[in-house]
């Protein structure tokens, strides 16, 4: 990925830019760009269509541009046609790509500053916020959609197969012995996962406060290098290989497939974002439980802190003092206390404020929807340390994909957990060189 191409894009816009400013409307429109489908775009759409209505000064548009990956590739490629968003939506794996492109976005703490905008950075949730921030503490992107995984169980599969319906496995040995249970009772499919390389591989060695790559995990480095393949991933992986074999794992895809499986009944558990809680509530016709992420008892100091998924807004740039106060104005209200606190609601994204936090408990959501107060607690329940404060890798989309495709050898009984995680590792090592090359 050639950043220095982009810094070149970025800065020609400041040149030709300020020649558009003539054909300026009275209403500034603000172009948002996203990667939001079905249920959560249409929440994302109502969100914009509040805020154009609170005032008349600005014009939220907001385009879907595809998939995570599909919607990152279009803000790339837009900004060497010089036709760049003033806003785009890029999930946490593209994070060291943005931070990479110096010149190409504009840091939301200048932003915010720059239009006189209230913004306390230490009004968001550390664990979220520290994502998306400098070591000093210069928010760069705003965190909008942020979840962590946690187990989906089935009341009706699990007291069928004359299980407490009520049960909540906390390790992954207690979660065995219900899917052989389940497997028992006639299950097709005990057990199935979503986007498997964040909650079997990146959130397993942050839970257990093993290393995914060295350099805090890329926090520290661009010449970080990937360590997934140690003694607990080679474990994780190769139980999830023997339960493949045996019927008690059915593999579904690589992003959240499974569910569609699990909503619809066919399976029983589900490991997936929180996010997908929305998707569950307003689907699912059978009663569900919310659990913790299962962990490993014989590993010392488990269970840590699970970490982030989803994305964030980073403000590209290139545009217009004016546009630019438009584009803060958005961001406030967007972390309004009350807008954090609905979308955390509808959607089952964490808040991403403390105040959108506090106000959902006094509102008693947490109350009258159990389990939707798991993730938060098992985000900031304990201090992160540097195997658990998140990842930020460059070419990290790619190095998912050959994550997908290894994993995938494991599941089909064509290579074992070692092997398929070393071929990972050094596959993946050699992307990391390339972007460290790129950025120098």
């Amino acid at each position: 990925m050639k950043f220095r191409t982009i810094v070149s894009a970025a800065t020609a816009l400041t040149v030709v830019l300020p020649a558009m400013v003539g054909a300026a409307q009275a209403q500034t429109q603000i172009q948002f760009w996203h990667a939001m489908s079905g249920r959560l775009g249409e929440l994302l759409d109502a969100q914009v269509a509040k805020f154009n209505e609170s005032q008349n000064d600005y014009e939220v548009v907001a385009t879907l541009k595809g998939n995570y990956s599909e919607a990152l590739n279009a803000g790339i490629a837009a900004f060497r046609a010089g036709e760049q968003p003033h806003i785009l939506q890029v999930f946490e794996v593209g994070t060291a790509t943005m931070m990479a492109a110096e010149g190409a976005v504009k840091p939301v703490y200048e932003i915010m500053e720059e239009a006189a905008e209230p913004f306390d950075a230490n009004a968001y949730l550390a664990a979220v916020a520290g994502y998306y921030t400098t070591a000093d503490g210069q928010m760069l992107s705003l965190p909008y959609n942020s979840s962590t995984p946690v187990l989906y169980l089935n009341k009706n599969a699990l007291e069928a197969a004359g299980l407490d319906p009520e049960a909540r496995p906390a390790t992954w040995p207690e979660v065995e012995e219900i899917l052989v249970k389940l497997k028992e009772s006639g299950s097709a499919c005990p057990f199935t996962t979503a986007w498997q390389s964040w909650i079997h591989l990146e959130n397993l060695g942050a839970y257990h406060n093993v290393p995914f790559a060295t350099q805090a995990n890329g926090f520290e480095g661009v010449d970080a290098e990937l360590v997934f393949n140690g003694d607990l991933q080679v474990k994780h992986i190769s139980k999830l290989g023997e339960w493949a074999e045996e019927g008690l794992f059915s593999y579904s895809g690589r992003r959240n497939e499974g569910g569609a499986r699990f909503r619809s009944g066919e399976c029983a558990l589900f490991t997936e974002s929180s996010a997908g809680y929305a998707g569950v509530k307003a689907e699912a016709d059978f009663p569900f439980t919310v659990t913790n992420l299962p962990y490993w008892p014989d590993v010392e100091d488990a269970p840590l802190n699970t970490i982030i998924g989803g994305a964030s807004l980073w403000v590209m740039s290139g545009h217009e003092a004016e546009e630019y106060t438009g584009v803060a104005r958005f961001l406030t209200f967007l972390s309004s206390p009350e807008v954090q606190a609905q979308w955390h609601q509808d959607t089952g994204y964490l808040p991403i404020t403390h105040a959108a936090y506090e106000l959902t408990r006094e509102q008693g959501f947490y109350e009258e929807n159990p389990g939707t107060d798991v993730a938060i607690k098992q985000m900031t329940g304990k201090e992160p340390t540097d195997n658990s404060k998140g990842i930020r890798l460059g070419n990290f989309d790619q190095i998912r994909t050959v994550i997908d495709e290894e994993l995938e050898a494991v599941w089909q009984g064509q290579k074992d957990a070692k092997a398929a995680l070393d071929q990972a590792v050094s596959r993946g090592n050699e992307l990391l060189r390339r972007f460290e090359q790129s950025v120098r």
